[in-house]
């Protein structure tokens, strides 16, 4: 698959549910209304649909959610797309999870042959998680993290800055990264869905932090990459890699590799987009995939060269209306 402009699309981000036990203040607001049951794919066409996309190219593979380890037999659908794993068509099959059932399901993952999860963490302080998150408990997400390392994950430590929330932790963030042996990236804010609450007090320039971790770390850049938007360097006191997602104060999309599927079949060329291909009505119309194939190619013919993010201060509205929840995080 390549787009327009000519680039090979490699990696597919997927959201198995709209539902999460969170309900994170960047992300959605605390009264969410979610998809019908009826309008979410089942498990067995969310394999049907990743596995027509490994079939066409896709070489990585993440589930998202929301949460995607509250679905119903999650483990269902992971232990199925492992096959892609077993036969070298697919290079990496990850999961970017809030932690919250890492305790439940690490071992399992890692035996299906999951190799490194992403797991959202913006906090250390118990109490401030618990405000930033409505509803999570930090030593639940801890006790998630020791399992994953006891079943031998690599874990990723996904932090949002957030202005006057966070910003005096980051160093001890990547202290304790250092400590337990995770990579952090952080990221911008993203103007993704109604919230409660102004999004301009929650944005945060990356460079401004960047400017003010020099003053302790030494950041060496590197050329690393993980397939997807974050740009990353060493930190050489403690020999982690530190990565930052910039979608307003850089835009990353000229190497960008990645499309975004929903729960509901909906693909997102683009995430800071509203332009997608409805792919149900074709899953289902059809027992051949030859019809979804052509679907998909149509697509990827109209994948943008670049997203369109921006804060808008005059009027206090997203820049996209879906939820991230909903496009998958």
């Amino acid at each position: 698959m390549i787009d327009p402009f000519g680039r090979t699309i490699s990696y597919l981000r997927v959201s198995v549910t709209d539902r999460c036990d969170f309900r994170c203040v960047y992300c959605m607001a605390e009264d969410m209304t979610f998809l019908p049951k009826a309008e979410i794919l089942s498990l067995e066409e969310l394999d049907r649909l990743c596995s027509t996309f490994v079939g066409l190219g896709v070489r990585k593979l993440r589930l998202t959610g929301g949460e995607p380890l509250v679905r119903k037999n999650i483990m269902s659908l992971i232990r199925s797309l492992g096959r892609h794993l077993d036969s070298g068509a697919l290079e990496e099959l990850t999961i970017t999870t809030n932690g919250s059932q890492l305790a439940k399901y690490a071992q399992e993952l890692a035996e299906i042959g999951v190799r490194r999860v992403n797991v959202s963490l913006d906090t250390l302080d118990p109490e401030k998680f618990a405000a930033i998150t409505r509803w999570g408990k930090l030593d639940k997400v801890m006790d998630g993290l020791a399992a994953a390392k006891d079943a031998g994950l690599d874990v990723k430590i996904n932090a949002v800055a957030l202005k006057g929330v966070n910003e005096d932790e980051f160093d001890d963030l990547i202290a304790w990264c250092g400590r337990d042996g995770y990579d952090l990236t952080l990221i911008e804010t993203m103007p993704m869905g109604d919230i409660t609450g102004d999004r301009t007090d929650q944005y945060l320039p990356l460079s401004m932090v960047r400017s003010r971790l020099k003053d302790r770390w030494t950041l060496t850049d590197i050329d690393y990459s993980t397939g997807g938007p974050a740009r990353y360097m060493r930190i050489e006191e403690t020999g982690r890699r530190l990565g930052f997602i910039t979608p307003l104060t850089h835009n990353f999309c000229e190497s960008c590799n990645r499309v975004r599927l929903t729960c509901t079949g909906t693909l997102y060329m683009c995430l800071g987009q509203e332009d997608a291909a409805d792919l149900r009505p074709v899953l289902r119309s059809s027992e051949s995939d030859e019809p979804l194939i052509a679907a998909i190619h149509e697509a990827i013919d109209r994948k943008p060269k670049g997203h369109d993010f921006v804060i808008d201060r005059r009027h206090n509205r997203p820049a996209v209306s879906r939820h991230m929840s909903v496009t998958g995080g």
